[in-house]
């Protein structure tokens, strides 16, 4: 009999107890020892309920108070140089220092984990000194075992990935840096074993990767050491988020299990499996339930698939489990009374999916009639059928695109125009786009929903917010200013409500990094728009000050990439419908007087596949999207973009093919290092390389600040230049705020004085 399994599941919880336990430690609101209790009574909820949910191998270890990756640097002492002391010892608050910043000691870097929205700490491993500190797995297994009865399945993430995943050492001391690691995941493995473990899950994304000559040595030196070096205990190799580039190379390690994704693997793991003789002697963990969208699954195309796995792998040697951990997936549709039923039926998050899962396995056990599987499937037709998706308008638009114009006059030619729209001084300030969303704002948009104000009432409070920040910007001596977004919930799920075609849950959270949850909107329908979205507030801002002021849109990229998507749609369909709804947004701006305009593509470079192959195809259905949706303005509107973090190297050509007149990102948090690819690429239109990171509390210095315009000045053309910050400071206090910008500011005035007084000399 074949049987269940999970990758991992929402830290978060049904309501997000979990990012208000953290918020209440971090505010000084409970001590250590109530957060810990409290964080222990969510772990073994999570736990509770996968097992109520009939799963067989339930993951411990994946849940974590901030990121699983710091948790496993911590573990092996992986620790930043700055945060390293005399006391040896990794407590609590050094944990949260590593990843959150402190007074003086800048947050470690934080990225994409892969080609998800879910952002995790960079290991930094200059000076590192690998021992393990503390062996959270056996404290997780333990827990698990003594409270539930659950003899679960550790995970870890495997010592390729983690190095892959990591910077600050050369290719000459990963080999040491990964000698040293073996012994400490050996020693973690036997201390499990000894405790009762019988199964282990180690992580390797990396190797749905392109394939890698040294990674294929790697692979196999460790896992033959692990093999030597661990007995009496199961070991399983899991990839996800795409084919394995090292399928032959897999299924030749001594371990007991391989997982595979079925579901983003575009059928390639499948074909490998079916053209190979998969080893008698290991077990398949078969991820055929797709863990990173929301729509129920179609059980019979599954059960069609299992069977084709069955005519390769015995019952006996088969699990089946989602693609990938539920991490990015919200944790139940149950609560969600207030979506249209036909969505809602179509559905599945991580509780449904698990559902899916073990239904699939009864019906396949034939502890089930086949009919139930046809009964299930009902939803997913149905929905496929309605007219939702057969919006004529849309549709008709998508045939005919080439009746749109993506095209402006030359960048140079333009840049000429806005200079002398504007006068901007040379490194001009600004920034991304929102402002602090305090309590109270979110207490009046809360009353506002529930009706308990009127929409004039709400419309004068957000007109407040608005002209309270456009005085403090003007105060600040800020150049070009923003409205503040103070009517915005979040830069998608915003336009999300906007949208015909969309749908917007009530507890459909996901984390995207620490205690920051999104709730992404759902793309069920073709995509338009009855109504200005932005137009009202940005024009009210532009009335009360004689500066420039920026309209902010999001661009059609970052949309889609933190949406869940319908999946009967190619990818650039959906994304062109969005695309042609922000166009008549910016045309609507640019005739109401606002000259300039933001759209912001701030997932662009996460979206990118994994695979080189992939790339292209993605990369200019973007760039097209982009154009589509902007270069429909007059020669003097200026279009600016932003970009969260990233690793640009590989996507320089597309953010250059834009032709967006100012782009900005990131610099601050990964230290200068992104620079580097402006430098290479020689980059000629303006950008904002961010100065200071929002992400973290802290204020940054004078000296920080001039350190890093500095540096970017190295690579780029002063005259291009903007100061900015790295992101939005909507989670960012009043206060604090303040006085960083004003730092920000300061620091422009001095270096922009520096500048005019050497180009007199």
């Amino acid at each position: 009999m074949l049987k269940s399994s999970n990758i991992g599941y929402p830290r978060i919880g049904e309501n997000r107890e979990w990012k208000r336990t953290l918020e209440r430690y971090w505010t000084g609101q409970v001590n250590e020892e109530q957060f810990l209790q409290d964080m222990k009574q969510i772990r073994l909820s999570h736990l509770r309920k996968q097992k109520e949910l009939g799963i067989e191998l339930i993951p411990v270890g994946d849940f974590s108070y901030y990121d699983h990756v710091l948790d496993t640097a911590v573990m092996f002492n992986l620790i930043p140089s700055r945060f390293k002391q005399e006391d040896e010892t990794i407590s609590l608050s050094k944990y949260f220092e590593i990843a959150r910043g402190s007074d003086g000691k800048v947050a470690a870097e934080m990225t994409k984990w892969f080609n998800t929205n879910y952002h995790y700490i960079v290991p930094e491993l200059q000076n590192a000194e690998p021992k393990l500190t503390h062996n959270r797995l056996l404290e997780l297994y333990n827990e698990a075992k003594v409270n539930l009865g659950i003899n679960g399945k550790p995970v870890i993430v495997g010592p390729i990935t983690l190095l892959s995943c990591s910077k600050g050492f050369t290719e000459t001391n990963r080999e040491k840096l990964l000698q040293s690691l073996i012994p400490l995941y050996i020693e973690v493995f036997n201390e499990l074993k000894d405790a009762g473990a019988e199964w282990i899950q180690i992580d390797e994304p990396i190797l749905v990767r392109d394939k890698e000559t040294n990674i294929v040595a790697e692979l196999q030196h460790v896992y033959h050491e692990f093999h030597k070096h661990v007995k009496g205990i199961n070991l399983i190799i899991q990839t996800y988020f795409d084919s394995t580039e090292y399928y032959n190379e897999l299924i030749q390690l001594p371990v007991k299990g391989i997982g595979l994704d079925f579901v983003h693997d575009d059928g390639e793991n499948l074909q490998q499996l079916l053209n190979s003789d998969f080893p008698q002697d290991k077990i398949l963990f078969a991820g055929i339930i797709d863990g990173r969208n929301i729509w129920k699954t179609k059980l019979l195309n599954k059960y069609q698939l299992v069977q084709e796995l069955l005519t390769v792998v015995d019952s006996c040697r088969l699990f089946l489990q989602p693609s990938c951990s539920l991490l990015h997936v919200p944790v139940t549709v149950n609560n969600e009374e207030k979506l249209d039923l036909q969505v809602k039926e179509a559905l599945a998050f991580a509780d449904e999916k698990l559902n899916e899962i073990t239904l699939l396995s009864r019906v396949l056990n034939e502890e089930e009639p086949f009919s139930t599987i046809e009964t299930y499937d009902v939803a997913v037709d149905t929905i496929a059928k309605s007219s939702v998706r057969n919006v004529e308008h849309v549709q008709n638009a998508i045939i005919n695109l080439n009746q749109y114009s993506t095209s402006r006059i030359e960048a140079a030619e333009r840049k000429k125009l806005h200079a002398k729209r504007w006068k901007l001084p040379i490194l001009p300030t600004t920034t991304i786009g929102s402002f602090p969303q305090t309590k109270e704002i979110r207490k009046q948009r809360l009353r506002w929903r529930k009706g308990e104000i009127t929409n004039h009432q709400y419309e004068t409070f957000i007109q407040n917010e608005i002209k309270k920040w456009i005085k403090i910007q003007e105060d600040l001596n800020l150049d070009v200013l923003v409205h503040g977004e103070f009517e915005r919930t979040d830069m998608v799920e915003f336009f999300g409500e906007k949208f015909e075609g969309v749908a917007i849950t009530e507890f459909g959270w996901v984390q995207s990094y620490g205690s920051r949850c999104v709730k992404p909107p759902i793309i069920f329908g073709d995509v338009y728009c009855k109504e200005n979205m932005t137009v009202k507030e940005t024009v009210y801002a532009q009335s009360l000050t004689k500066k420039p002021v920026k309209g902010m849109l999001t661009g059609p990229v970052t949309i889609i990439n933190w949406s869940f998507v319908r999946d009967d749609l190619p990818f650039a369909d959906v994304l062109n419908q969005v695309a042609l709804t922000i166009r008549k947004e910016v045309e609507a701006l640019e005739q109401s007087g606002i000259s300039m305009i933001q759209v912001d593509e701030a997932a662009l470079r996460e979206g990118l596949p994994l695979k080189q192959k992939k790339k292209d195809l993605y990369l200019n259905s973007a760039v097209y999207a982009f154009k589509l949706a902007t270069s429909s303005v007059q020669d003097n509107t200026q279009i600016h973009t932003h970009m969260c973090y990233s690793n640009f190297d590989d996507i320089i050509h597309a953010i250059d093919a834009l032709d967006a007149d100012v782009i900005s990102i990131e610099t601050s948090r990964s230290h200068g290092e992104l620079i580097a690819s402006f430098e290479e690429h020689h980059y000629q239109k303006g950008i904002g390389l961010g100065v200071y990171d929002i992400h973290s509390p802290r204020v940054p210095t004078l000296e920080e600040l001039i350190q890093n315009i500095e540096r970017a000045l190295e690579a780029l053309d002063y005259r291009a230049f903007w100061v900015n910050p790295d992101c939005g400071l909507k989670t960012r206090g009043e206060s604090e705020t303040i006085a960083a910008l004003k730092v920000m500011v300061e620091a422009a005035h001095l270096y922009r004085s520096k500048l005019q007084t050497v180009s007199k000399v």
